[in-house]
C-alpha cells in the first residue's frame, strides 16, 4: 500500500515537473500552440476540453500529458496500482482546476489544505489562465517560482537570438 502511495506520488511531481519546465514553459515562450488553444480569450474550459474534437486541442492536452504517460511507464514495474492511482488523481486534478468557468468556489477547509500541501486550487489555476506569466505548476504549486524563473531565463534567450541572429554563447 505505502509502495502505491509513494508511486502516484513520484508520478504527480515528476510529471508535474516535466510537464511544465519541458512543455508549458518552454511553449508559452518559443510556442503557440497551447496559448492558442488553451489560453485563447474566446475559449473555456467546457469549449476547450470536452466539447471539441479540434486536433491542436488534443495535440496540445497530449503534449502536456506526455510527462505523466513517460513517469507511468518508468514506475509501471514497482506499483501498476500506484501508477493508475496517480493517473486517476493527474486527471481528475485536470478536470477540478479548469471549474473556476462554472462558478466554483473552493471550500475554505480545502483550501487550506491545498496551500498545506502545496497543491494547485481550480482559482490558483484560473489566475494562470488570465496572467499567464503566473500560477505554474499543473498540480504543484512549489513549482511556480522555479517556472518563473525558468520563463524569464527563456525569453531572455529568445531575445538574445532574435537580436544576434545565433545562439548565446557562453
Amino acid at each position: 500500500m505505502l509502495e502505491a502511495i509513494a508511486v502516484a506520488w513520484l508520478l504527480l511531481f515528476f510529471g508535474d515537473f516535466l510537464s511544465t519546465f519541458c512543455y508549458h514553459v518552454p511553449e508559452h515562450v518559443f510556442g503557440s500552440l497551447h496559448l492558442r488553444t488553451h489560453h485563447s480569450w474566446k475559449k473555456d474550459f467546457r469549449h476547450y476540453a470536452i466539447l471539441t474534437f479540434n486536433s491542436q486541442v488534443l495535440l496540445d492536452g497530449i503534449l502536456g500529458a506526455l510527462p505523466y504517460l513517460i513517469m507511468a511507464v518508468l514506475l509501471w514495474s514497482f506499483s501498476p496500482i500506484g501508477v493508475i492511482a496517480g493517473l486517476l488523481l493527474g486527471q481528475f486534478h485536470v478536470w477540478w482546476r479548469h471549474i473556476s468557468v462554472l462558478g466554483w468556489q473552493t471550500p475554505k477547509l480545502v483550501n487550506i489544505l491545498c496551500q498545506l500541501l502545496f497543491i494547485t486550487t481550480p482559482e490558483r489555476h484560473w489566475l494562470h489562465h488570465h496572467k499567464t506569466s503566473l500560477g505554474y505548476g499543473d498540480i504543484f504549486t512549489f513549482f511556480e517560482q522555479p517556472a518563473q524563473t525558468w520563463l524569464r531565463w527563456l525569453r531572455l534567450m529568445r531575445l538574445n537570438f532574435w537580436k544576434t541572429g545565433e545562439p548565446a554563447k557562453h
